[in-house]
């Protein structure tokens, strides 16, 4: 995961409110954007083109390793976002124990 998505994540294990406006980001036109824009104002900088790049980087990396290399475009640039989401959702349901 981004370095600065981490450090998004463990300022809102402490913090409720920051959990819902997290949430709240992915009703927005733009959830990457928004949540891009949210990080970045709590001392947390990345852009959406650092999130594409990190996960087109891993699915490269991932087809390299059983195929030999990319020879055609991917279908998508990974879910980079998506898994910070589910690391956000895991933490809540392990502080809901």
């Amino acid at each position: 995961m981004n370095e600065e998505l981490w450090k998004l994540l463990q300022k809102a294990k402490k913090d409720a409110a920051l959990r819902r406006k997290i949430w709240e980001t992915q009703q927005k036109a733009d959830p990457t954007l928004a949540l891009c824009e949210l990080a970045t104002e709590l001392d947390c900088p990345v852009t959406a083109g650092q999130i594409y790049a990190e996960g087109e980087g891993y699915l490269s990396d991932l087809y390299r390793s059983v195929e030999g290399g990319a020879a055609d475009p991917r279908p998508s640039w990974g879910d980079v976002d998506g898994l910070f989401f589910a690391a956000l959702e895991s933490m809540e349901q392990e502080m809901q124990k």
